[in-house]
């Protein structure tokens, strides 16, 4: 079943770079930034993934963690991760558990042809684990700041 706002998020386990094995309810305490995006190392990504790595430290300020997700394996992820110096996890769904929890596979069409992908999408979870905000089909600029306004909101109570 899929997340619905103002709802607990079921909890989950996942693999994630620097070897770390992610679950939701290991990260009660704290606010959860989930970011999924199509691909490591294309460009809209990369642009994302650095507006939440130059925000970082404003959302740790907030008690709020970040984790990009996206179908890439592990291996891609670490080469991503270091290139950019992301100062937060990756997390690999290549069987797309998370990504079906969050709804974000949709069909996307490119040059005329259709096909399943992941549809840009960002979800703020609070300390108890309910999810209070979310962003579908994302546009990059600008982005990272609304989340991180939502995120220093929350936080505040």
């Amino acid at each position: 079943m899929a997340v619905s706002l103002n709802q607990p998020v079921a909890d989950f386990t996942v693999q994630a770079t620097s070897g770390l094995e992610v679950s939701l309810s290991a990260l009660k305490g704290k606010q959860v930034v989930l970011y999924f995006y199509p691909k490591d190392s294309t460009p809209g990504c990369t642009t994302e993934g650095q507006d939440f790595r130059d925000r970082h430290d404003a959302f740790l300020a907030a008690n709020t963690v970040i984790f990009g997700v996206s179908r890439d394996g592990l291996k891609s992820h670490e080469n991503f991760k270091c290139k950019q110096a992301f100062p937060f996890e990756l997390i690999s769904d290549k069987d797309e558990a998370v990504c079906q929890l969050f709804d974000v596979i949709k069909l996307k069409k490119l040059y005329g042809k259709e096909y399943l992908g992941v549809d840009r999408s960002t979800f703020l979870i609070d300390k108890d684990g309910v999810l209070r905000q979310e962003w579908r089909g994302v546009k990059v600029p600008g982005h990272a700041d609304a989340v991180l306004e939502a995120a220093q909101a929350l936080n505040r109570g």
